[in-house]
């Protein structure tokens, strides 16, 4: 369970002090006492891997659109901190796949609905998007349908 790799995580930061990683730790988990509450949980029960996997990816979209905007702000030291936080979020992450691997499913998805028009894209798209669920990023799965068009 990934809720309880984030508590013994940060038990071993503060064993290491290591203050980055035990501040990222504990906004993953208060995100997930979030989380629980917000679906009228308990906050002593626990989130199955596949929420937490989808509040964790929900914090690193944050840190990156946080990154980019710090960057437009010239803050080096804020853009740091949040590249340091975001290294941590993707450990708990499942490994993303490659483009052309996204690519070689849409081809294959796109021949198996049949679809040859242009503006059925969107169907393609949400089919993609619902086989490829937290394996593959939304952006890369739209790049690949764009490039079959």
């Amino acid at each position: 369970m990934i809720q309880q790799e984030v508590k013994e995580g940060i038990k071993s930061a503060m064993l290491g002090r290591d203050a980055v990683r035990l501040g990222t730790l504990r906004l993953i988990f208060a995100s997930f006492t979030n989380e629980l509450v917000a679906n009228g949980k308990k906050p002593t029960e626990e989130l199955t891997d596949e929420e937490a996997v989808a509040v964790i990816a929900r914090m690193a979209k944050q840190r990156k659109d946080s990154i980019l905007q710090f960057k437009k702000g010239n803050r080096d030291d804020l853009v740091k901190e949040e590249e340091g936080q975001l290294a941590i979020l993707e450990t708990y992450l499942p490994q993303l796949m490659e483009k052309d691997e996204i690519e070689k499913i849409a081809k294959a998805k796109k021949d198996e609905l049949g679809i040859t028009d242009p503006t059925k894209k969107g169907l393609l798209m949400q089919a993609l998007m619902k086989e490829l669920k937290g394996k593959a990023d939304g952006k890369d799965v739209k790049e690949a349908v764009d490039s079959l068009f």
